[in-house]
């Protein structure tokens, strides 16, 4: 403060100065409350998410059901595919011509082969696309 005949002159930093001083004093909350404040959150987490782990435990069982059933039902049909496939007949040249050009395995060859109806040109396209 500056004093200048008897009247006190403050300047704009002292002024700040003391406003701040003002706010931080009684008027702050003390820490106490919110540590208090913050655990009885972090109770209603824990339960918010007990609470979430038995929905999702009682969704589980449900959702392992349905996905053994898609499991069964796929691997059923798969079956019943490479039975269908089993049953095409196929030419031995046609598999080498396809083994030779193609440059690749017998069991890729003949799998072509068989999804192809034993067509050789339309496995031949399959192969190259």
């Amino acid at each position: 403060l500056l004093r200048r005949g008897g009247i006190d002159m403050a300047t704009e930093g002292d002024v700040e100065l003391e406003l701040e001083t003002e706010t931080s004093g009684p008027e702050r909350p003390p820490e106490k409350p919110r540590k208090h404040d913050s655990g009885a959150a972090d109770l209603e987490r824990v339960t918010d998410y007990a609470e979430e782990k038995e929905i999702q435990s009682s969704n589980l069982e449900t959702a392992m059901s349905v996905i053994g059933d898609r499991r069964s039902r796929e691997q059923k049909a798969k079956q019943e595919r490479e039975k269908e496939l089993a049953k095409v007949t196929i030419k031995k040249e046609d598999l080498e011509l396809i083994m030779t050009e193609m440059e690749i395995s017998r069991a890729a060859a003949e799998r072509s082969l068989r999804e192809h109806m034993g067509n050789v040109v339309e496995a031949l396209i399959a192969l190259t696309n």
